[in-house]
């Protein structure tokens, strides 16, 4: 069937006239806006030409001023290094007379825990020397057959601080070895003899210095922590005027203390502390001028001090030790008191037992 005659709805194309003037009207309208919204910037000259005036911008609020920077900034602060106190000492000693492994199980386990320091004496006031030395002179050695064993047992021990005890000028067995090199001789040129008829080594001469210097080295190679010098002042007994002391313009002290600089000398390689054994008299009055000891110059050269005492003096020659070590600023750390007999366990003191404890 045909469809009914009539007009269709029109599909076709809209004028490009139409479209440009919407665009124009769009503009019209935009630039009227604009011109409306651009009112209150426009303002007249002189002679009444518009112009634009658009706002200033507002400046941005500075920054909040700093203090100024110093270029260095000193400050002194105080470090204290807070070094670690040495545990007091707590020690007992073996007899004269060579060392054997026996010996130093039995005396070691009588000591327990209750000491922390052995103290043995490698050097007499006979002139023995109870090592196996090859600096020591002929005759002086004086060993068994497992006495470097049993010192190597020593020294080996953790937590054991080991002393060597050794009788320093009074070497009947050196000084006669050879008088002129070495020995202390009386005003007729001969050997001197004190009042318990030993001989003893002169500290002014080198060569008993260098023998000395030599059984220190041996003893520091054979691992022990210090070594203790007794006997080290000239001899207070018998006819001390005949004493020929050799040392002319050179006082007694001066003496000692080149023998004492020696020896620590020789100990700097190996880290050995370097200690002085003092009559109590030494330290209560300051200096004994027979035997030329002076406090004030054995703390000079010794890290321990040690008096033969009772136990109720030991506090009072600590103090006067430690005194006479901060006044000269030297290094002495500790007195210790050698006594006949062990303190009571709560005795604080430093000590050592002159003998080796019982069970």
């Amino acid at each position: 069937m045909l469809p009914s005659k009539g007009y269709r709805t029109y599909r076709g194309r809209t004028s490009k006239g139409k479209i440009a003037l919407g665009v124009l009207l769009v503009l019209i309208i935009f630039a009227a806006l604009t011109v409306l919204a651009m009112q209150r910037y426009i303002v007249y000259d002189e002679d009444g030409r518009p112009f634009l005036r658009l706002p200033e911008r507002e400046p941005a609020e500075a920054p909040e001023e700093l203090p100024p920077v110093e270029d260095e900034i000193d400050i002194d602060i105080d470090v204290i290094i807070q070094e670690p106190e040495e545990p007091s000492v707590k020690a007992f000693s073996l007899t004269a007379t060579p060392l054997t492994g026996e010996s130093w199980q039995a005396a070691r386990a009588a000591a327990g825990t209750a000491y922390n320091t052995a103290v043995i004496t490698l050097k007499d006031i006979e002139g023995n020397v109870y090592f196996a030395s090859e600096t020591a002179v002929r005759g002086a050695v004086q060993v068994e057959d497992d006495t470097m064993e049993a010192l190597s047992a020593v020294t080996g021990e953790e937590g054991l601080y080991t002393v060597a005890r050794i009788s320093c000028l009074l070497d009947p067995r050196a000084s006669r070895s050879d008088l002129n090199a070495m020995g202390l001789k009386n005003t007729g040129g001969y050997i001197f003899y004190d009042g318990n008829y030993t001989t003893w080594l002169n500290p002014g001469k080198e060569a008993a210095r260098e023998y000395l210097c030599g059984l220190v080295r041996e003893i520091a190679e054979l691992g022990f922590d210090e070594i203790m010098l007794t006997d080290t002042g000239y001899p207070t007994e018998g006819k001390i005027d005949k004493i020929d002391y050799e040392s002319e313009g050179s006082p007694l002290a001066g003496n000692l203390c080149l023998l004492w600089e020696a020896l620590r000398k020789t100990l700097e390689p190996y880290d050995v502390k370097l200690s002085i054994e003092l009559p109590e008299t030494v330290i209560t009055e300051g200096e004994e001028p027979v035997s030329a000891l002076v406090l004030a110059r054995a703390v000079s050269y010794a890290d321990r001090v040690y008096t033969v005492t009772e136990m109720e003096r030991a506090e009072t020659l600590s103090s006067l030790t430690l005194e006479a070590e901060a006044v000269a600023e030297n290094r002495v750390q500790a007195f210790v008191a050698e006594l006949a007999a062990a303190p009571p366990a709560e005795w604080e003191g430093d000590f050592l037992l002159l003998s080796a404890p019982e069970e």
